[in-house]
């Protein structure tokens, strides 16, 4: 079911970044979605703004469409299935991404897309900057600042704000992006792929405010806060699998010597073996090791493999610069 908006909007033409599609999660937001698509449309005049309705129970999809929005429905509950959804659906040459709930800066979609364009990158991050001391809920900062760190040091590329919900992708960023993910977890896997998939990419300090009044955030501190950290153990488990297994059969390799090496000490000196369950035990935790880090090289050649499918699938599409000199569009200046 699609509503068509009260006020047309802007067409599919080519701007900047060719066709533009902006994407907008919403759930419950009827008191701020209609700042956001003013905004956007201000913008980015060009683009055509999708608001997609995860379940609201208020007028979220009404003030949406009168506002001049494409309003689009995701029955399944959860930011990651609606984002799934829109990128499957959704054909453009560019996707912004951001949240409906009038906290990121809107304003600055259209200096995003033109950096993205001029720099020939295919991921830009809004990476939030508080306008004021309250724009973060309490503890969500430090939360924030933790998962970075556990990102970047799992996969080697420093990350300021993982969980940035605002973001402007090239097509064929987006059209190999497996979105596996559910929940809010999404933006970690966006993040992940960027990583894993080595694409050129920038982070871009935006403005970062507290919700607007009506508007109640559905994020769950703890709960979606362990939800990402399970999360990052998957994605850990499935982008570096010869790491991980490496990590496990070196933890019960030295077990196994733990248990072992007295026995066999014993052995050495008096001929000897009395601990014999022990023995038993070594041996069987070292075969168990070795098992591990066999099972680790295999999954590693199939997530090799893995990978090359998805480069092959991003190399399909044109590059933010391609489109740039298709549309005619010429940079000002260097953009620092």
């Amino acid at each position: 079911m699609e509503v068509e908006p009260d006020v047309v909007g802007g067409g599919p033409g080519d701007g900047p970044g060719g066709r533009v599609a902006v994407v907008v999660p919403c759930l419950d937001e009827e008191a701020a979605v209609g700042a956001v698509v003013d905004g956007l449309r201000a913008s980015l005049p060009h683009a055509v703004v999708y608001v997609y309705d995860n379940g609201s129970s208020d007028r979220t999809a009404e003030v949406a469409a009168r506002h001049g929005a494409v309003v689009r429905f995701e029955p399944r509950p959860g930011k990651g299935n609606v984002i799934r959804r829109a990128f499957a659906d959704v054909e453009a040459d560019t996707y912004v991404l951001i949240d409906g709930d009038d906290t990121y800066d809107a304003s600055a979609a259209g200096d995003l897309v033109r950096l993205m364009v001029a720099e020939g990158l295919d991921h830009v991050v809004g990476t939030r900057r508080p306008d004021s001391l309250t724009a973060y809920r309490r503890g969500h900062a430090a939360g924030n600042r933790a998962l970075n760190s556990v990102v970047s040091r799992v996969f080697g590329t420093p990350v300021t704000d993982m969980l940035s919900g605002y973001r402007v992708m090239s097509r064929r960023f987006v059209k190999s992006f497996p979105a596996i993910s559910r929940g809010f977890e999404v933006e970690t896997e966006l993040t992940v792929h960027a990583v894993n998939l080595r694409v050129p990419q920038r982070e871009v300090p935006v403005g970062f405010r507290e919700r607007p009044e009506g508007s109640a955030s559905k994020l769950r501190t703890y709960r979606d806060g362990f939800a990402i950290l399970r999360w990052i153990a998957r994605l850990a488990h499935l982008e570096r699998p010869l790491l991980v297994h490496s990590v496990l059969g070196g933890l019960v390799a030295a077990v196994s010597l733990v248990l072992g090496l007295p026995v066999v000490w014993e052995f050495l000196q008096t001929g000897l073996v009395p601990k014999f369950p022990t023995a038993i035990l070594a041996s069987a935790l070292m075969m168990i090791a070795v098992l591990v880090a066999a099972v680790g090289v295999v999954l590693d050649a199939v997530h090799r493999a893995s990978d090359e499918a998805s480069r092959l699938t991003y190399l399909q599409h044109p590059s933010p610069q391609e489109l740039g000199a298709r549309t005619g569009y010429q940079p000002a200046g260097p953009h620092r």
